[in-house]
């Protein structure tokens, strides 16, 4: 193959492929929107969920006992009853968070004093996914068997409700109100809102585990189950690309990403890789494995040998570097114009996730230690720590300016931690 050649490539070095990334010029949102109104959805017509016969189960799980008493949250936000699983902030004004949590539960409230503003009330199972529509207009929450509604945040009211499969993961669109779900039986679906026209992208048949909306708004990536990863066309409805066979996945996908631009995606798997792809060609130019990773001690007879994956990875903006998150505790940095790993960062507990900031080369991990990191992605270095959950960390959100953390833990609680730094 020849090198690739002119501005926008990304030139490789090894055994590896070379493969020139196409640069994708980001539309405007009105483009975008436009994009989504030309979309054919056929409306499928959601039906009333019925609220009748369900009762919240009763959580027994006690907060873990010996974490450390100290707090450097600036605000907790409890009035969930049992772990908090997923918190997102509004992108026009960072000014409100929604958490969703086991106790079937999903709360809007103020990230400044955390003051309740409507609960997002209906559900059924645990709330597992919940977001705020890219101009904050709606809020979307999700719950673990399929039912997903959407409020309309200045009203407090609920404008939208449909059922599916069990729920594996939903977003947003970037420029328009737009709705993808991945579900448990393969199935992608998106939603106009509040029409509720619908469409969906048939899977295998098995779990579609994770999935996101590239950046251009026209083309999606999900993963699944049997370690394969489609792109779709979000307009046509048609599958672009399959990565399959020795070009996916060996076991499920956890986790994918993009960069800026939406020309490079990454994804994560139980298989302990993270492949780089080419989103214009659906062709996967590296593989990063973590197989230098000190052999874990023998277990005793009965005991199950510890289990690593992938379980979060992201771009930065600023640098050509990537950050993966395993379940062993490392958060790894590499170098993507080299294609080499060029820091390796250790947690004593595994990582949940990780995020990185818009516009630096700084990335934030939590962890099942109940702690938020901040790391300096060129030395390698731990910036910051941060403690305040009496249990492990189940996701996390970072504002725009990344100067507030919002987390949410095991222990029943979300927090807000300010993380302004004096070199900004």
């Amino acid at each position: 193959m020849e090198p690739a050649e002119g501005p926008g490539a990304l030139g490789f070095h090894g055994d590896e492929e070379i493969i020139e990334v196409v640069e994708l010029g980001p539309p405007g949102p009105d483009d975008l929107a436009d994009e989504m109104e030309d979309v054919d959805f056929e409306d499928e017509g959601a039906e009333e969920p019925d609220a009748e016969g369900w009762e919240t189960e009763e959580d027994d799980e006690g907060v873990e006992e010996g974490m450390e008493a100290q707090d450097d949250s600036e605000v907790t936000f409890s009035l969930h009853s049992a772990s908090v699983f997923c918190v997102s902030l509004d992108p026009k004004t960072n000014t409100l968070a929604v958490t969703g949590g086991e106790d079937d539960k999903a709360f809007v409230w103020r990230v400044s004093d955390g003051e309740l503003l409507f609960e997002c009330s209906g559900h059924k199972d645990s709330v597992t996914c919940a977001g705020f529509s890219h101009d904050s207009v709606f809020v979307a929450t999700g719950d673990m068997s399929g039912l997903i509604k959407v409020w309309r945040v200045d009203t407090k009211e609920e404008v939208w409700s449909f059922e599916v499969g069990d729920l594996e993961w939903m977003e947003w669109h970037p420029q328009a109100h737009v709705l993808l779900a991945g579900t448990a039986d393969g199935n992608s679906w998106m939603w106009k809102i509040p029409s509720g026209d619908c469409k969906t992208f048939q899977g295998p048949a098995c779990p579609a585990t994770c999935g996101r909306i590239l950046p251009d708004g026209k083309r999606a990536v999900v993963g699944y189950e049997d370690g394969t990863m489609r792109i779709w066309d979000l307009k046509q409805g048609i599958s672009l690309h399959v990565l399959k066979g020795q070009d996916g996945h060996q076991d499920p996908l956890t986790c994918v990403a993009s960069n800026q631009d939406g020309s490079l995606i990454m994804t994560g798997s139980v298989d302990c890789h993270a492949k780089l792809v080419n989103s214009a060609t659906g062709k996967v130019v590296c593989v990063f494995k973590m197989e230098s990773m000190a052999p874990k001690p023998p277990t005793a007879e009965g005991e199950e040998a510890e289990s690593n994956s992938v379980e979060s990875l992201g771009f930065c903006n600023v640098m050509p570097l990537a950050a993966v998150g395993y379940l062993d505790g490392t958060l790894a940095i590499y170098d993507l114009s080299t294609q080499s790993l060029r820091h390796k960062c250790q947690h004593e507990s595994g990582i949940v996730q990780l995020l990185w900031e818009e516009s630096s080369a700084v990335v934030y991990t939590c962890s099942l230690d109940g702690a938020v990191r901040l790391w300096d992605a060129r030395s390698g270095k731990m910036i910051s720590e941060y403690r305040g959950h009496a249990a492990e960390i189940l996701d996390f959100a970072v504002n725009k300016d990344a100067s507030i953390v919002v987390t949410t833990s095991g222990d029943h609680q979300a927090k807000v931690f300010c993380v302004q730094r004096p070199d900004r």
